[in-house]
This record gives structure tokens, C-alpha cells and sequence, in this order.
């Protein structure tokens, strides 16, 4: 952190986005690429897991994909810029040093950001399915059917820009540790692209618990990928449950409980 404010300048700038670009860009390529290997590189997965799409995604898809994503890191990357200049000139609430509030006010700020995001998220994720604002934006997204882990940044630029700013405008509003930060970009990643990987690897009895009642896994973002109505969320269940916009148990026989699959069969 003392080189980084150590530069300064056009060129510190510049250094600056080239190597958030690189961070965001590898990020994403690391973990969409592992769990690609994971679940679609051989016709069996090589962890276990529960198909939840009909065919494989596309190796055209998937170029697609990567290139709408890698356009969005080009994007994700300048709002990081801005508070890493504004930090070095004492502009932001970020801190680096630990204190021992720390170990009550990290995992707080962490869920205050994680649900100020969803919620962002999922009103603006709504108005992207007006009918002219798809076919002009959000249609870039839904053309991955299926999709595939390299879906996860898959946008088109405007959107990118809409899901962009709101972190970074957090840290200058609130106080937050550059580790809880880090926690949120790497757990953005790895949800956006768990979400779109088209099969389900959390285990059955944890989405018929808290797990699955509450936060949103690959099986509920799924259903929207199939129901444009349905499903609009990032990290939890809660707006579209209540806004009535929620669906998964009903969907899935694989969720109902034994009792139900017994009522059935009679």
C-alpha cells in the first residue's frame, strides 16, 4: 500500500488501471476457468454435482461470454482506480490498520454491503428486463443459454457500468478494512459465477436448509435464465420473496420434502 501511494500522476493513473484490469480480469478467469474444468471440460463433472440445464453450454457461448466479460473488467477495473487515487490522498474511509472492533465491524460491514448490493441489484436487474432496455442491454446476458461459469461478467457495457460504482461509493460513505473489500470482490466473483455454472454443487439437504431458504445458489439463478420473470437477486432470497419474484422449491422435485414426494406418488 505505501508504493501505491507513493505514485502519483498520468502515469500512476494509468499504472494504476493497467494492473486493476489485470486483477479483475485473471480473478475472473481463474475462477470461471476452474469450474468450467470442474463441471463442463469432460461429458461426466469431476466434483459431484446435479445437472440443472438441457445440453452443454456452446463453445461459441462461451468465446462470447468471455469476451463481454473481459470488456466489463475493462469497466469494473476505473471505479477501483478512483478510490485507490482518492485513498492515497486521504479522500476515502478505507483503512488498512486492524483494531479490535475490527473483529465485529469487519463481518457487519461485510453483510451491510453484501445487502446494500443485492438490493442494487436487484431493482436495477428488474429494470434491465423492460421490454427496450433488454433488447438493447440486458439481452447481451441472456444470450448464454445455457450458460456456462464464464457467464458470470457477461454484460453488456452499460451494465457493467450500472453494477460498477456501487462499491466503490460505499467506501467513501462508511468505514471499511481493505480486507472486507477484497472478501466482497472475491465472493462477487465466485457467487456471479457459481450462479450461471448450470449445474448445482451445494448438496440437497443444505438447500432444503437455511442455506438454501435464504441465500440464492445456482439452482434458483437457474430459473431465471428460464423465466425472465422470476429469480432477479444476487446473494439472497429476500427482495424477490418480497416482491412475490421468488421461485425454487416448487421447481425442483429433487426440494420437496419426503412427505410430498410420498403425496405424489399416491
Amino acid at each position: 500500500m505505501d508504493e501505491l501511494q507513493a505514485l502519483g500522476g498520468p502515469a500512476g493513473f494509468a499504472l494504476t488501471y493497467g494492473a486493476l484490469v489485470a486483477i479483475v480480469a485473471l480473478r475472473y478467469v481463474a475462477i470461471a476457468g476452474l469450474f468450467y474444468w470442474l463441471l463442463w471440460s469432460r461429458e461426466t463433472p469431476r466434483v459431484k454435482s446435479r445437472l440443472l440445464t438441457d445440453g452443454r453450454p456452446r463453445p461459441a457461448t462461451v468465446r462470447a461470454e468471455i469476451g463481454w466479460s473481459l470488456i466489463s473488467a475493462l469497466i469494473y477495473a476505473l471505479p477501483g482506480v478512483i478510490v485507490i487515487e482518492a485513498w492515497k490522498a486521504g479522500g476515502t474511509l478505507l483503512y488498512t490498520d486492524w483494531r479490535p472492533i475490527d473483529w465485529v465491524w469487519v463481518p457487519v460491514s461485510i453483510f451491510i454491503c453484501l445487502f446494500i448490493q443485492d438490493t442494487w441489484f436487484y431493482w436495477t436487474h428488474r429494470l434491465m428486463h423492460h421490454p427496450r432496455l433488454f433488447r438493447i442491454v440486458h439481452l447481451v446476458h441472456h444470450r448464454s443459454r445455457p450458460p456456462s461459469p464464464f457467464a458470470a461478467f457477461s454484460f453488456h457495457p452499460f451494465e457493467s457500468l450500472v453494477y460498477a460504482w456501487l462499491l466503490p461509493l460505499l467506501i467513501f460513505i462508511m468505514p471499511i478494512h481493505v480486507a472486507a473489500v477484497l472478501f466482497i470482490l472475491t465472493l462477487m466473483t465466485l457467487a456471479s459465477v457459481l450462479n450461471h455454472s448450470g449445474q448445482e454443487i451445494i448438496p440437497d439437504r443444505w438447500l432444503k436448509g437455511p442455506i438454501g431458504h435464504h441465500l440464492i445458489t445456482a439452482a434458483h439463478h437457474d430459473i431465471h435464465h428460464r423465466d425472465f420473470t422470476k429469480n432477479f437477486a444476487l446473494y439472497f432470497r429476500f427482495w424477490d420473496k418480497v416482491m412475490g419474484t421468488d421461485v425454487m422449491e416448487d421447481a425442483y422435485p429433487f426440494l420437496e420434502s419426503r412427505r410430498e414426494q410420498r403425496e405424489g406418488a399416491d
